[in-house]
């Protein structure tokens, strides 16, 4: 016996130490020496205490190429996960059950534009130039070290990126905002199939001649639900970042206490492991930025020096429509088009699967854009359905746009940056030294024919699709130094001086009204103590606005003094998500169940479904509390008319029998922080056991869904996993640049077992800030490595 567990702990050393090494040999490279092809001169990089490289070069080719080096060291997985969802190629890696993923990012055209696209780059431009020289960084990288640790367990052979793979994980960033999918379905069914009446709570204005020609079968609205789901699968399932809103202000220096512009911002995006950004400092001669990177993208989409700083929010203009085409009843390939029929264009793809036979696929094209249904294969319903998206159609120079962003110092400058962002919309919110600060809408805004609401699904055969131009740039909304001393930008609809209509999914005012009452207030001078705090307020206003038309029915609801005791504790409530209330906990429960209590019926689970994952739920809800008379109210096939009172009164009743089995008779133990937690998953953190080894958290999160803090989850019942929200929180005072706070929600590097793996996730989620060392004083004391690039 004592032999057997000799040779057994004798064998677990040896296995652990193999491994040991095995990981060691996986781990980023940040102190020594390496050469580089193509390097015209030596480059320095010092990495700081969280990992962040300061990259010093003598060429602007050098400097790219490097930073190309040492992204691909902390997130070669990242890349390489992301240009396959993009390109429909994940399947290859991760086996059939992928094979509906790849279809429906084949299906969007994603692909197919961006391989069309890289042979139109201009390579010699120096957007061009910064690309080249940083796929070669990553391509040697990819060739010269250890691939990941998820390389081996995927079986992933290696190959090189290129410019068409930058151009598709554009592609895929701007889908993943795209809401039409979710939407546009939902509100044409709500019209088409229950009526006006049932509109009036989305705040939607009613054209009966938008509705679509040719009725829609029960097939095609399984087909639109189908898509939808999968949409949402291939995001959510995916383990990757997702845009989502923001917060963003400039307050000029009148505002200030510095008496010099401070910007502020935090871009809300679905967290992810690595995070969605990579923090770099970046010198050469006349160059300096201290910036925010995208994987595969060389130039910052964030970021400041002592001259300038910006930030980003989603513009969320509806650059999408869903298009139902009318097929010839003699020819299923031809649709009708301005007056007559025309051919639909075909292609053939063929997705590899791992450990399983190749699929064919044959994607179609109207003249208004990819056949959606094809995403669904043989199980297609009979009516096309088109997409007509604004990043297949504009020309959309983003990458010039970012590298003259990138260099901005003037209100001319950054204008003209922002006028080539073209798809998908941004606002750019921006300031400098000199004491200017500026926000732009940046999106191409398309021309509608008069009276079409491209919140529905349009008529492909009536001409209300058509797209006769463009709005110019100098129509979009926008400003540069207003006079009341500051900008805000928080994803609600924008109102443009040009006063022309621009259809989106904005979200709630009630953020940015929140925002607004406080940046207004003259009498505060702001500095990076108080923004902190306006950054990380967990209030809204929302929670109070939807309850107050049904507080007297909650009060009649309550079955004794401890339920009632519930109810005033909502009367009382702020609107505040902290960690300790028990109030933010039974609110949002309670949405949850009076939005399935009155509408699931309507709609049935698959579109209701829909409707929790929309923004349109957040517009409805308040309007359905506030109207007692609403068709909304009444169950579908009761026999009876039911009121609101009666829905009220079931949905009081299983919010507390749900909370009661979630988190304990108790309702004291019913804190926020016990039922609001955030976990940042890898892609391969979606099985057991990788979850423990990829994945980081759970972590008890404050803040909520719509508050400035806005750790938001699912519309759903308890407990909420936080699905997204600020992906930095970053505050420059262009006074002192060089005293600038951010960090990243898990840590710079992608690498399991390295100790910038998740070094920033507690104190992310606890509203820590990190110091951003720019000056070369603070890079050196705070230096904790060095590595030198040298030709070779």
């Amino acid at each position: 016996m004592k032999r057997t567990l000799t040779a057994v702990a004798l064998l677990v050393a040896v296995t652990g130490g193999g491994l040991g090494w095995y990981l060691h040999g996986k781990q980023p490279l940040r102190d020594g020496e390496l050469r580089l092809d193509q390097l015209q001169a030596p480059v320095t990089v010092r990495y700081d205490e969280r990992g962040v490289p300061h990259i010093r070069a003598e060429h602007e080719a050098d400097l790219y190429r490097a930073l190309g080096y040492v992204h691909a060291q902390d997130r070669l997985f990242q890349m390489e996960i992301l240009r396959r969802l993009a390109r429909g190629e994940l399947a290859e890696v991760l086996g059939e059950k992928l094979v509906a993923t790849d279809r429906l990012f084949r299906t969007l055209g994603i692909r197919a534009h961006a391989d069309e696209y890289a042979t139109r780059l201009d390579r010699d431009s120096p957007a061009g130039r910064a690309l080249l020289a940083y796929l070669d960084g990553i391509n040697q990288y990819q060739t010269s070290r250890p691939l990941p640790l998820e390389f081996d367990l995927l079986g992933i052979e290696p190959r090189p990126f290129s410019v068409a793979d930058t151009l598709s994980v554009a592609g895929y960033m701007a889908y993943s905002f795209a809401a039409a999918f979710r939407t546009e379905p939902l509100l044409t069914h709500v019209r088409d199939q229950l009526g006006a009446d049932y509109l009036e709570v989305f705040d939607l204005d009613w054209h009966p001649q938008g509705v679509v020609g040719p009725a829609l079968a029960d097939g095609d609205w399984q087909d639109l639900a189908a898509i939808a789901r999968l949409s949402h699968a291939a995001l959510q399932g995916s383990g990757l970042p997702q845009f989502e809103g923001s917060n963003a202000w400039a307050v000029a220096g009148n505002r200030t206490a510095s008496g010099k512009p401070l910007l502020a911002g935090d871009p809300h995006i679905r967290f992810a492991v690595p995070a969605v950004w990579y923090e770099a400092h970046l010198q050469a001669p006349g160059f300096e930025l201290y910036g925010y990177h995208q994987a595969l993208n060389p130039v910052a989409s964030l970021g400041h020096n002592r001259d300038f700083a910006w930030s980003l929010t989603m513009f969320q203009n509806d650059d999408v429509d869903l298009i139902a085409e009318r097929v010839n009843p003699n020819n299923p390939a031809q649709v009708w088009y301005q007056g007559r029929w025309v051919d639909l264009q075909s292609r053939s793809e063929t997705i590899e699967v791992k450990d399983g036979e190749p699929v064919q696929l044959t994607l179609r094209r109207s003249p208004h854009g990819p056949l959606i249904n094809d995403a669904l294969g043989e199980n297609a319903g009979s009516t096309p359905i088109a997409l007509w998206w604004a990043f297949l159609e504009t020309d959309n120079p983003i990458l010039d746009a970012f590298y003259q962003l990138n260099r901005a110092d003037s209100l001319d400058k950054a204008r003209a940056a922002a006028q080539k962002i073209e798809a998908p919309g941004l606002n750019v919110v921006w300031a400098n030294a000199s004491g200017d600060i500026g926000w732009w809408a940046a999106a191409r805004l398309p021309l509608r024919p008069a009276g079409v609401n491209p919140n529905f699904i349009l008529d492909g055969a009536s001409g209300e699709a058509e797209k006769p131009g463009w709005h110019p740039f100098s129509a979009n909304p926008q400003e540069e130094n207003p006079a009341r001393g500051y900008i805000l930008s928080a994803n609600y609809q924008p109102v443009p001086a040009s006063g022309i209509e621009i259809p989106g999914y904005y979200n709630l005012p009630d953020r940015g009204q929140r925002l607004n009452q406080r940046l207004g207030d003259a009498a505060v001078k702001w500095d990076l103590e108080n923004s902190q705090a306006l950054q990380l307020d967990p209030g809204t206003g929302y929670g109070p606005r939807l309850l107050a038309p049904l507080l007297d029915e909650l009060r009649d609801a309550a079955a004794d003094d401890q339920e009632r005791a519930l109810v005033q504790l909502l009367a009382e409530w702020n609107g505040d998500h902290p960690l300790d209330s028990v109030a933010a906990t039974l609110f949002n429960q309670l949405t949850y169940q009076l939005a399935r209590e009155a509408m699931a019926d309507e709609l049935g689970e698959a579109l209701f479904d829909s409707l929790l994952l929309t923004r349109v739920l957040d517009t409805a809800l308040p309007r359905l509390t506030a109207a007692a008379d609403s068709p909304w109210w009444n169950r579908q096939g009761s026999g009876q008319r039911e009121t609101r009172a009666q829905i009220v009164a079931a949905a009081w009743r299983a919010s507390l029998a749900h909370l009661r089995g979630q988190l304990g008779d108790d309702s004291r133990a019913w804190t926020w922080g016990r039922a609001h937690t955030l976990t940042h998953e890898h892609p391969l953190g979606q099985q057991q056991p990788l979850n423990r080894l990829f994945n980081v958290g759970p972590f008890a999160a404050p803040g909520g869904h719509e508050t400035p803090n806005n750790l938001s989850h699912k519309v759903g019942p308890a407990p909420w996993p936080v699905v997204y929200g600020p992906s930095t929180r970053r505050l420059v005072d262009l006074a002192d640049a060089d005293k600038a706070l951010g960090g990243i929600p898990v840590g710079q590097s992608g690498v399991p077992f390295d100790a910038h793996y998740q070094d920033q996730a507690a104190a992310h989620v606890a509203g820590q800030y990190q110091p951003q060392h720019l000056s070369e004083a603070d890079v050196a004391a705070h230096a904790r490595a060095t590595l030198k690039l040298l030709p070779r």
